[in-house]
């Protein structure tokens, strides 16, 4: 089985907020929690330590992410959400420290990646696991750090800081902010927007343009130096009933493989078909529509260099808005199969899987 990079999860959010143990299975954790009113969690989990190993799920780009409260109406207790930019920057360096914590308390669970020889180091280790990993066999997964939404960062000036401590990529917007528009806020970069992308691509960071609204993402990919990605984000095109600016059009898609960029498809039902509900419901959606979102990148690019895998699974969903051939983030193995059946071929496979992040990934890490 081929390793999987997953661009997306935002792990640091679900510990804080609701105590969730990515070092149990998917099962004990919904076991655990069924029945019990947890205040602003109505999703089952998708991730956990078993499911990684079985799935080969080895390295994810771990968020830092707090919602501005305007748009979290029912804060629960430990919400990670902020007023200010200066609440922000604490809720980020709090969960950036939380992977720091449990890298040290939990090896093997978590292990941060920040150098490219730590990464190999990593990959080689995962390409050693048994057909059928049993807990003795398991392996801690690969956190990257990365930023959603920089409305954080109060001064550029810290930036080389944030890099010291491990954070490797900047999505400049969840919301619309200070920086650019982002999703249902549209609007173009703004002069500190522009600021910040200079001073990143001096440090190094990748930019991920997910949740950027459309005018300040062209803004990006025709200014910034440095390597571009959109770490969850389907095309538009694709999904019926869909309205907003927070998926990508087809020319977008196109001038980001033009940079080099990668896409990470993402298995949620909203992002396959925004009517899946009042079409009938999870039985309606099938993993095959995450295969025609790869092969429609593939098309429009000319290749299969510039798709991945963003699942933002346990993002503020779960179990009951994926495809059902989907219990677990093990089963984003069962893509491959109709990959195959599109007719991809075995090596275009493993980049879509996990290669095409690599590929940024390597580019960007220090030594």
């Amino acid at each position: 089985m081929n390793i999987f990079f997953d661009a997306h999860q935002d792990l640091a959010y679900n510990i804080l907020s609701f105590d969730r143990d990515y070092s149990q299975s998917v099962q004990k954790t919904r076991a655990n929690e069924k029945g019990k009113e947890i205040p602003g969690l109505d999703y089952q989990t998708l991730l956990g330590q078993p499911e990684y190993n079985r799935g080969r799920v080895a390295l994810v780009f771990g968020t830092l992410f707090a919602a501005p409260a305007r748009r979290d109406s029912y804060p629960h207790p430990k919400a990670q959400i902020y007023y200010t930019p200066q609440e922000a920057n604490q809720v980020y360096w709090n969960q950036l420290k939380l992977y720091h914590q449990l890298a040290e308390e939990k090896p093997g669970t978590y292990r941060l990646i920040t150098t490219r020889s730590l990464l190999q180091e990593h990959l080689a280790e995962w390409e050693s696991l048994p057909e059928d990993p049993q807990p003795d066999d398991y392996l801690p997964l690969g956190i990257i750090p990365s930023m959603e939404g920089a409305e954080g960062l109060t001064d550029l000036a810290e930036l080389p800081e944030w890099w010291q401590a491990g954070l490797r990529a900047i999505g400049l917007a969840w919301a619309g902010n200070q920086f650019c528009g982002g999703t249902r806020e549209p609007g173009p970069l703004t002069k500190l927007g522009k600021a910040l992308i200079n001073e990143m691509a001096e440090v190094g960071f990748i930019l991920d343009i997910s949740h950027m609204d459309e005018a300040a993402a062209f803004e990006c990919l025709d200014f910034y130096q440095g390597k571009i990605i959109a770490s969850h984000a389907n095309a538009a095109s694709l999904v019926k009933g869909y309205n907003s600016n927070r998926l990508l059009s087809d020319e977008l898609i196109i001038e980001l493989a033009k940079r080099d960029g990668v896409i990470g498809v993402v298995p949620w039902n909203n992002f396959l078909n925004a009517e899946w509900v009042r079409d009938g419901g999870r039985s309606t959606i099938s993993l095959s529509m995450v295969a025609e979102q790869i092969d429609h990148i593939c098309q429009l690019t000319g290749s299969a260099n510039h798709v991945g895998i963003g699942t933002d699974f346990d993002g503020g969903f779960g179990l009951a808005s994926v495809p059902p051939e989907i219990d677990s983030i093990a089963d984003l193995q069962k893509i491959n199969p109709l990959l195959a059946g599109l007719g991809y071929e075995p090596g275009q496979i493993k980049l879509i899987d996990a290669g095409n992040f690599l590929r940024v990934l390597e580019y960007t890490l220090p030594e």
